[in-house]
This record gives structure tokens, C-alpha cells and sequence, in this order.
């Protein structure tokens, strides 16, 4: 499988970003695939199980160098500026199961500006392409991951913080602790347990 072409370096200040120019760049690195590639997207939170676009193949897959964290602030699907709520990422480290979506080659540049606008509204992520490990073999999937150099990333909250952010953060998609749960059982329903997730819901018991 061909190695896609470095992406572009980005400022990690959201308001420097260009999130056009990182589509446009994601979209070329997919290009260099092969011929006709389809697309692989990794799914670790929402995306599990509120994808919004239909993929003709789905796998269990594991990635190893990221993990799934809820450690990312969010202003505006789950919070507000006053009362930032909490979204999931992936930072560097660890190891991480999800999904790898496969969406053909030809929906694919249909689809990628409609992805975009719901994972990078405000180009918060950076997009990788990371390798999943599937029963089926590997393959190379974009995955939106964040850097600890981001102003997004909380950074380590105690149990105290997140227990204060289930209770009262609430953005137009709803309540952290509800897209925490969801994302949760999501995972469960694929025979993914995810511990580090269940410790933290069980802060509202």
C-alpha cells in the first residue's frame, strides 16, 4: 500500500488554520493510494454509532500509537464558551479500537466536504492517516486526532472537573454526559469496552 504524501504543517491556534487548504490536502493524500482508492475512515466516537454517511464495509479495528480520550474542549456541540463541555479525541500514545469505514472511490469527493463540516466545522483536528489492524488485514484509514500543543486539549482534569462537566455542559447537541453514554454504549454494542470511559460515567453514580 502506497504511504500518502506528508500533510501540511498547521498552526494549532483554530483561528490561523485553513480548513479548506487541510481538505484539499487530505483529498490528495488519498489520490496518491492507487489507482481508484476507496476510503477508509476510523471511527472511535460518534462516528460509531452516528456516522451520517453510509459505508459499504465496516471492520473492528484496532490502531496503535493514539488513544481515545474525553479531552478536548467543546464551546458550541456540548458546551458553551461559558460552560465548555467535552468532546473525544485521539492523542498520541496507547492504543485504540474503533471502526474502519470503507466508502467507495467514486463518493468519495462527494463526501469528504460533508465529513468535513462535521468534524472540522472550526479545524480543531488534525487529520492522520493511521494504520488499523483488521481481521481482514490492514489498512490506512483518516483518522481526526489532536496534538497536546492545541488549545482544545484540557489537558488533565480531575475527577472533580469532569463530574462538574456532566452536570451542567450542555451545547445544541445536547449535554457531555449524554454524548459520553452514547459513545459508551455505541462501543459496547460493537463488543468494545471501553474502561477508562466507563470510570468516568460512573463519577454520576
Amino acid at each position: 500500500m502506497a504511504e500518502p504524501r506528508r500533510r501540511l504543517t498547521q498552526p494549532h491556534d483554530p483561528a490561523l488554520r485553513d480548513g479548506a487548504r487541510m481538505m484539499a490536502d487530505a483529498l490528495d493524500q488519498w489520490r496518491t493510494q492507487g489507482p481508484r482508492p476507496d476510503l477508509w475512515v476510523f471511527a472511535y466516537a460518534s462516528l460509531v454509532w452516528r456516522p451520517e454517511f453510509e459505508a459499504v464495509e465496516q471492520r473492528m479495528a484496532r490502531v496503535h500509537g493514539h488513544h481515545r480520550c474525553l479531552q478536548m474542549w467543546s464551546r458550541v456541540n456540548r458546551g458553551t464558551p461559558e460552560r465548555p463541555g467535552l468532546v473525544f479525541t485521539l492523542l498520541p500514545g496507547g492504543s485504540c479500537s474503533g471502526l474502519a469505514l470503507r466508502v467507495p472511490h467514486e463518493q468519495v469527493e462527494a463526501l469528504m466536504p460533508t465529513l468535513w463540516a462535521r468534524e472540522m466545522p472550526n479545524p480543531v483536528y488534525d487529520p492522520k492517516w493511521l494504520l488499523c489492524q483488521t481481521a481482514q488485514g490492514p489498512v490506512r484509514a483518516l483518522a481526526f486526532t489532536l496534538s497536546r500543543r492545541s488549545p482544545s486539549f484540557t489537558g488533565h482534569l480531575s475527577p472533580e472537573r469532569y463530574r462538574e462537566i456532566f452536570m451542567h455542559s450542555r451545547g445544541r447537541y445536547g449535554t457531555t454526559l449524554d454524548y459520553a453514554q452514547q459513545t459508551f454504549e455505541g462501543l459496547l454494542q460493537h463488543g468494545i469496552h471501553d474502561r477508562a470511559l466507563e470510570r468516568l460515567l460512573k463519577l454520576m453514580t
